[in-house]
């Protein structure tokens, strides 16, 4: 009996873009250049596109062949040599049909994609109008996408914090002070809960938790009575009562001569050189988002699961809400008590 062998050649595109849109995360360069290296590596030209979105409407300079040699050095930097913005043009039909074609006019086929929900809910949108496929990477500190365990940017963001954390706990113990510090997170509170239980706090506000605030404020209560020294409590930008500040505020009209500082981290949590962590797992998004791409993939984020290579469907990404770990959950109240 004679076997046939049967040769499947996968479609090799010519050329691909990659851009970065949204908010900056630490490992979006690592991300971009594993993007290019790898696409040169399968004989397929890259050209970056920057400030996202509107670069991708305004066409012209804004485009810009990529090379190898021009994404060496920028695997320890932060932010994103591409650049980025939030476009309300790509929003309009009239926005999208001027990038498509830019597009066209630059002979790209496919695009790699570097952000977070409304980066895949434009790109899912662009590719239903006009056929242009795109893989997306997962590129936003809040690690609030379904379809990975963490984004590019968490894990600096969270040691970030940490280490804020730390500086201030030496100054409320030398003080006797309670310290309310708000982090990033209007709407998931992964960063607040990993920094929190990393960084020793004894409360941590969650948007996803609808805490009693009668329970902090006999906490608070009961901290006086037990003539603790000092406390930190960690709040998500997000959480109920409207900020750290609120809280803080709240607590004041609540407990009599009840005295605290608030810290804001901020957009200090978005810089500075990516983790080895984050590099890392940028270096293999950008990789998976290639080969995904070049495989035939489309509309698809790159994630990691359990330490493997995952895709899921943009819509998944964005309509699935990511859920908190109940073990970290738990944690909380085991090590407070």
């Amino acid at each position: 009996m004679v076997k046939r062998l049967f040769i499947f050649e996968r479609y090799i595109m010519k050329k691909i873009a990659v851009f970065t849109s949204g908010g900056d995360a630490p490992g979006m360069n690592a991300c971009v250049r594993a993007v290019v290296r790898t696409a040169i590596y399968n004989n397929v030209e890259v050209v970056g596109i920057m400030h996202g979105y509107n670069g991708m409407i305004s066409g012209g300079e804004e485009f810009i062949p990529m090379s190898s040699r021009s994404v060496g050095n920028i695997i320890q930097r932060g932010g994103t040599i591409l650049k980025s913005s939030r476009s309300e043009g790509f929003k309009t039909k009239e926005g999208r049909k001027l990038a498509y074609d830019n597009l066209v006019l630059h002979g790209v086929e496919g695009i790699i994609c570097i952000g977070g929900n409304g980066t895949f809910t434009g790109a899912e949108i662009f590719h239903n109008e006009y056929g242009i496929p795109s893989i997306g990477a997962p590129g936003t500190i809040d690690n609030d996408l379904y379809g990975t365990d963490f984004t590019i940017g968490f894990d600096t963001a969270i040691n970030t914090a940490m280490e804020a954390i730390d500086k201030i706990r030496d100054t409320a113990e030398s003080h006797g002070r309670i310290f309310f510090i708000e982090v990033m997170g209007r709407e998931a509170g992964f960063i607040a809960l990993a920094s929190g239980i990393a960084g020793g706090a004894e409360i941590i506000l969650l948007p996803e938790i609808s805490e009693d605030i009668n329970e902090v404020v006999q906490f608070f209560k009961t901290r006086e009575l037990n003539k603790k020294s000092f406390s930190i409590a960690i709040v998500a930008e997000g959480n109920y009562e409207g900020g750290a500040f609120s809280i803080s505020e709240r607590l004041k009209r609540e407990i009599p001569n009840f005295e605290s500082r608030v810290v804001i981290l901020g957009h200090i949590q978005r810089g500075g050189s990516p983790s080895a962590y984050d590099r890392v797992l940028a270096s293999k998004l950008g990789n998976a988002a290639v080969e995904a791409l070049l495989n035939g993939e489309k509309n698809k984020m790159a994630g990691l699961i359990n330490n493997r290579i995952a895709l899921t469907p943009f819509h998944d990404t964005v309509c699935i809400k990511k859920e908190l770990n109940p073990d970290l959950l738990k944690l909380i109240d085991i090590l407070n008590t």
